[in-house]
């Protein structure tokens, strides 16, 4: 299944249910196949590792789990709100994401 998605790397988005409701950030990766994307600062855990070369200590690290790509809205580049996201031909006739709040292109 090769769904497109709302949201692509580098987009700065806002959780909008969950533990980190209200938070914004920006795409570090997103999971086509199991629609989820890790956003920056967000949704952090924490993780026990073991000693190793990268990390000769071991002990706890707090690192940024996946999110569900429908808890997650776009931040409309002009207002710096959450919108919802269309799709559009530009003049170019290539298909282009636009913001529904203020009508603007997305990238």
């Amino acid at each position: 299944m090769n769904k497109k998605l709302h949201i692509k790397k580098g987009d700065t988005v806002m959780v909008i249910t969950g533990e980190s409701k209200g938070q914004k950030g920006r795409v570090l990766r997103v999971d086509k196949s199991k629609e989820k994307a890790i956003v920056e600062g967000l949704n952090l855990v924490s993780k026990h590792t073991k000693p190793n070369a990268k990390s000769p200590q071991g002990g706890i690290i707090r690192k940024e789990a996946p999110i569900h790509i429908s808890n997650l809205m776009l931040i409309d580049p002009t207002s710096g709100k959450p919108t919802r996201i269309g799709r559009r031909l530009n003049s170019n006739n290539k298909l282009v994401r636009y913001s529904k709040k203020s009508g603007e292109e997305i990238k």
